[in-house]
């Protein structure tokens, strides 16, 4: 079990999706979600074309068709109200819509100043986030460039801890699975802050952190998982790629007073 009442007196914390968010949220200073395949990749993807990336949570399991359809109405509802273009389901991407959760799409898709952006995952972490904490989207492209930003702005420490929440995938029950490539992903940032001189985690950053540096081919490992074989095998390869190239971004998203990710 994992839970903000285990990780006591420490700066950086870490826990796995939306509920372990909701449990170390009361105490951090700072909530960063990490969701590799592929939310946080496609945030930094975009804010690096200087789109302001608004989240909305979208099921991953099919639900029944009257559902589905309310879900679709209400992301489309609130991209009209946001004044924002709404991102696609991968497989209805056109010239008309291009814009989806997959970070090649995205790199290729023409500049919107506003994307709202449904994700089962990371969405989900970051819409129920509370509005006065911050928020920031990390991923392998840019570890670096997060854990500077986090420790510049003075957190890592105990009196301002950080939270590093792994998104992780959904079982069909809706019970939470741990996914090997969010992990990697925070335990790359757990490994930047430590180098940056941040206090002594406790036992579960240690471990994300243990998981990243004996993890000798990232890409690899990455391409292997269930959801790196899952997007190979929908020919979306290249959002593995994206998503495993490391710290090639020097942009970091945070959560703006809009509840939008723009560049911190």
């Amino acid at each position: 079990m994992g839970g903000g009442i285990f990780q006591p007196g420490s700066g950086v914390r870490f826990e796995w999706g939306a509920a372990g968010a909701e449990r170390l949220v009361k105490d951090a200073a700072c909530l960063v979600v990490v969701d590799v395949l592929s939310f946080t990749t496609a945030v930094s993807v975009a804010v690096e074309k200087g789109t302001r990336v608004l989240p909305f949570w979208w099921p991953q399991q099919p639900t029944t068709g009257p559902e589905q359809a309310a879900i679709e109405k209400a992301a489309a509802v609130y991209a009209r109200q946001s004044g924002a273009r709404l991102a696609v389901h991968r497989k209805a991407v056109t010239p008309v819509e291009p814009w989806s959760l997959s970070p090649a799409h995205l790199s290729r898709a023409p500049f919107v100043s506003r994307l709202v952006l449904p994700s089962p995952n990371g969405a989900a972490i970051s819409t129920a986030a509370p509005p006065g904490t911050p928020l920031v989207a990390a991923c392998l492209r840019n570890t670096s460039a997060v854990g500077s930003w986090l420790t510049t702005h003075g957190y890592g420490t105990p009196e301002r801890p950080v939270a590093v929440i792994a998104a992780g995938e959904r079982w069909p029950d809706g019970s939470l699975r741990p996914a090997l490539e969010d992990l990697l992903g925070a335990g790359a940032l757990i490994f930047e802050l430590h180098a940056q001189g941040g206090c002594p985690p406790p036992a579960e950053a240690p471990a994300a952190k243990a998981s990243y540096e004996g993890t000798t081919d990232i890409p690899h490992a990455t391409a292997a998982t269930a959801s790196g074989r899952q997007l190979i095998a929908m020919g979306c390869a290249e959002d593995v790629a994206i998503a495993t190239d490391e710290d090639v971004s020097s942009l970091v998203p945070v959560r703006d007073g809009d509840g939008a990710f723009a560049c911190g």
